[in-house]
């Protein structure tokens, strides 16, 4: 080597390293439309706005619900006639008019109990009164006033104790204070079942043609009978003869036996 060579010396050859290969990106398929629409729906996100409208809707469809079903149930009353809708009417006026009656008359007695100079005298009238009227409940004692007579007759044997039995509640919903069927005092414990060729009242057996003598307002007895849809049109489906008769004497006399209770005893010194 010349000391005076000003040229550089070479380096040594080292072998060039392969550069490092970066792993390749996988790219995600792009998704399609129906696909970005699944998932903003899914999973939900519900705030608390959506809550508050879901539970709005809900109340609403609820009250929608109730009033179509009120409305159904109304549906009769609207097909019935004029005549019948006041017949209906009158009824639930006579219902209301005895009960401000019964009303009237119970404060009229707390009244001359207040104000009666013999009180003991007053007080055992009225018991002698309440024992009359209960003995008339009971069916311990007859009966007589104006009312109705109501006979059915079955010629094809279609009736059924059931029916005979919402014919009381219809009667005694109308007001009737006394009732027997073809000579059955009928009180409130009466029963009524099914027997061969004919029907049971509290176990005695009777046939048709049944006939109600009933005590009460023949005002408001009869119409109860002949509301539609009611016991009159009923029993005519099942082609029986049903005839109402208002009179002005109504005797009802057949008596039950009063029954000593078991168990019960007056809670009175």
């Amino acid at each position: 080597m010349n000391p005076n060579d000003d040229t550089p010396p070479s380096e040594p050859n080292v072998p060039e390293r392969p550069l490092k290969e970066e792993p390749a990106k996988i790219t995600e398929p792009e998704q399609t439309g129906r696909q970005r629409l699944a998932a903003g729906l899914w999973p939900p996100r519900i705030s608390r706005a959506q809550l508050i409208v879901a539970a709005l809707l809900f109340l609403l469809g609820l009250g929608l619900a109730i009033q179509v079903r009120s409305n159904s149930d109304s549906s009769a009353l609207r097909g019935a006639r004029q005549e019948d809708l006041v017949r209906i009417l009158d009824e639930l006026d006579g219902r209301t008019k005895r009960l401000e009656d019964e009303k009237q008359k119970l404060e009229d007695q707390r009244k001359e109990l207040e104000s009666s100079s013999n009180q003991a005298e007053e007080a055992r009238r009225q018991t002698v009164e309440k024992e009359r009227q209960l003995g008339i409940l009971a069916g311990t004692v007859a009966a007589q006033g104006p009312g109705i007579t109501l006979k059915i007759t079955d010629p094809k044997g279609q009736v059924r104790s059931d029916q005979l039995l919402d014919t009381l509640q219809e009667l005694r919903a109308a007001g009737a204070e006394a009732i027997q069927i073809n000579g059955v005092r009928v009180v409130a414990g009466s029963y009524f079942s099914d027997e061969g060729g004919g029907i049971g009242i509290d176990g005695k057996k009777i046939s048709q043609p049944y006939e109600f003598k009933v005590i009460g307002k023949p005002q408001d007895l009869e119409p109860a009978l002949n509301i539609p849809g009611g016991v009159v049109q009923t029993l005519e489906k099942e082609q029986a003869g049903v005839a109402v008769t208002r009179s002005a004497k109504i005797v009802v006399d057949a008596l039950r036996a009063a029954e000593q209770p078991d168990y019960a005893r007056s809670s009175s010194p």
